[in-house]
């Protein structure tokens, strides 16, 4: 697990590009295990001693957010599936699916949603590019889950920091906000090896 006090307050003067860089990655450049959620938060909890302005957290937040989907939602448009693989580590197929399951369910509302979903946020925007969504509905569904997102973790984040025990208990919390927002990846995969097994066991019973 990523120490985020750490990474923030090492980072001094660089912090809100840190901020930016880890919020674009993970939502426009396919790697979903950057720990954005985590990192709002904690840069809104922490911002007076990083010298830092909520205000200005959030709109760097929100800038790289909105970005970062439009680079993802060109990639889908441009090369789609091309670059998952069934047997990938990062780029699974399977991956894919579920989030065009999640797109198809919810439509735009999705790229709102998906905001606040770990792992899903990364790829509805490649869903959507894929899907070919159109251009002018993806813009302001983009903005609107962005701002939210963006926004309202940062804005949550300095609030907590009010709260005594929160303060003083800061890197005890921060340990617990970084296994919560893993906990989704968790519980995906277990299920992925459960149905997996089963799908090998009821092969098993067949054949014999």
């Amino acid at each position: 697990m990523i120490d985020i006090g750490a990474l923030l307050g090492d980072s001094g003067p660089w912090a809100l590009a840190v901020i930016a860089a880890v919020v674009f990655i993970e939502s426009g450049l396919l790697f979903p295990f950057l720990p954005g959620d985590s990192l709002l938060v904690s840069a809104g909890l922490l911002h007076e001693q990083l010298g830092l302005t909520v205000a200005a957290i959030a709109l760097v937040g929100f800038i790289a957010a909105v970005a970062g989907d439009q680079v993802g939602y060109l990639i889908g448009s441009r090369w789609g599936t091309r670059m998952f693989k069934d047997d990938a580590r990062v780029l699974k197929t399977s991956r894919l699916r579920e989030t065009e399951q999640f797109f198809e369910k919810y439509g735009g509302r999705a790229l709102f949603l998906a905001r606040f979903v770990p792992v899903v946020r990364t790829f509805v925007p490649l869903a959507a590019g894929s899907a070919r969504y159109p251009y002018r509905r993806f813009v302001p569904w983009n903005v609107a889950g962005g701002f939210a997102w963006a926004v309202g973790v940062t804005v949550l984040g300095s609030l907590l920091g009010g709260v005594p025990f929160i303060a003083d208990n800061i890197d005890v919390l921060l340990t617990v906000l970084v296994a919560v927002s893993v906990l989704p990846l968790v519980i995906s995969g277990l299920r992925r090896r459960s149905r997996r097994r089963a799908a090998e066991a009821g092969a098993e019973a067949e054949a014999e």
